[in-house]
């Protein structure tokens, strides 16, 4: 793994206050946002290791990480299709459903994703916002029969001098459906989230991971890394 001499600023100064080897935090922190894994479960593992790291602490790791992690995500994330499908599926966060909006191009790759309060006009509004400042305007975006994304996409679209196609095929988005299962799979040892903002993070972690998995970072070299691997060299 990446000595912390070789790290990013950033990433420097939140591990100078961690008094744990840089190797354990960073092990801690993939596994929990790759595997279906709970805080307890990582306690344990490491404790085979001999390590002794409290779930709470590995829990503290992750929020202080995960945000840097994506930051630097975001400078080598390959290019995405101009053909989205977009569609929100429901995170319980404290007994309560929230929503998380999500996208992906024609090919399955993950575009942009913003965890939201409520599923209305103002959060998809949002997500579309976000998605293009992140990855450029689309060609075409497919929905469901949602009234609120339509409206949405019809006041984004009212901005532009040239507007996004629209279209509401139900069918076209089993794409985005059933990648959502990957988020699902992830979310479900947790059950349920105790707060919105650790839920904003984690969510941010566990969809950073499969992105990686997908293959979308732009990696250096002739040599393909492993996810692992590209995890790890987001922090140098």
């Amino acid at each position: 793994m990446t000595p912390r001499s070789t790290l990013a600023s950033d990433i420097a100064k939140v591990l100078k206050r961690l008094r744990y080897p840089l190797d354990v935090i960073l092990l801690c922190v993939r596994w929990y946002v790759a595997y279906s894994l709970s805080l307890r479960n990582l306690e344990e593992m490491v404790a085979e290791r001999d390590i002794c790291v409290d779930h709470s602490t590995v829990h503290r790791w992750v929020i202080k990480m995960v945000p840097l992690f994506e930051k630097t995500f975001r400078k080598h994330k390959r290019p995405v299709g101009k053909s989205w499908r977009v569609d929100e599926t429901y995170i319980k966060v404290e007994g309560s459903w929230k929503y998380l909006y999500r996208a992906v191009d024609k090919a399955g790759n993950t575009i942009d994703f913003v965890f939201r309060a409520r599923r209305d006009k103002a959060a998809a509004r949002r997500f579309f916002e976000k998605a293009i400042g992140q990855n450029g305007s689309p060609k075409t975006v497919t929905i469901d029969k949602s009234g609120a994304n339509l409206a949405a996409l019809n006041a984004v679209n009212a901005e532009r001098e040239t507007p996004i196609k629209v279209r509401q095929v139900k069918y076209l988005n089993n794409i985005v459906e059933q990648d959502h299962r990957a988020i699902k799979r992830r979310t479900r040892p947790m059950l349920g989230f105790k707060g919105f903002n650790c839920a904003r993070v984690i969510l941010s972690g566990i969809e950073l991971m499969h992105m990686i998995k997908k293959g979308q970072v732009k990696c250096s070299g002739r040599t393909s890394l492993s996810a692992a691997q590209q995890f790890y060299s987001l922090v140098s």
